[in-house]
């Protein structure tokens, strides 16, 4: 059982000691129990996650498995980082079909989203849409938006925008800039129906589940 081990040690010292504790599991072949606040740690160090709050567990899987697919919005907002953004949204079912609407914007979420919102009899609903800042596309259509913050990452730009009063960040690759984007500047977001994660208003829980 390690509790915290890394949590007094500076970035640099923590990065380190994170790969000697992945070499050290690997070189005697034992179950580790690692107890952390720090998602890095859980993300790189676990085959399995375990996400509490408040006592109760919230979800159990590999660190892929939560990442793609939270099973409730604390989970969500809980892993990744930069945080998940979340949207006041429309579900729409059209047969065997599902839109999400935003802003003027309707996207068909991906075939198997479609096969687990079916297979659960999911109905047409407001809902809190769930799109993570790197599957968050500048566009010359969508979501109109106002550049708050630019910050230079190195391979890439997080761009903090105000849509509709709402605080979005757009993570956007250094490669694929066009431009610079300048505070006030008005740019235009989107995203992929295979990346939206639709929760249920009155209970949070991703509806997919």
């Amino acid at each position: 059982l390690m509790d915290e081990p890394l949590s007094n040690l500076d970035a640099k010292l923590r990065n380190e000691m994170r790969a000697e504790i992945i070499k050290l599991r690997q070189r005697i072949n034992t179950t580790f129990m690692y107890v952390t606040h720090d998602q890095t740690e859980a993300m790189t160090l676990g085959d399995r996650i375990v996400i509490m709050k408040d006592g109760y567990i919230q979800q159990i899987g590999t660190p892929q498995d939560v990442f793609n697919h939270p099973a409730n919005l604390f989970v969500a907002g809980f892993i990744g980082m930069p945080v998940m953004n979340f949207f006041d949204a429309q579900l729409t079912r059209e047969g065997s079909k599902y839109f999400v609407e935003i802003g003027g914007l309707k996207v068909e979420l991906s075939e198997d989203k479609e096969e687990r919102l079916l297979k659960n009899d999911v109905q047409s609903q407001a809902i809190t849409l769930g799109v993570r800042p790197e599957h968050t596309d500048v566009s010359d259509k969508g979501i109109a938006a106002r550049v708050d913050v630019s910050e230079m990452m190195g391979s890439s730009v997080h761009l903090h925008v105000n849509a509709d009063g709402r605080d979005v960040i757009i993570i956007v690759p250094t490669i694929d800039m066009k431009g610079n984007y300048n505070i006030g500047d008005t740019v235009h977001f989107t995203f992929d129906g295979k990346v939206a994660h639709v929760f249920s208003k009155e209970t949070d829980k991703n509806l997919e589940f």
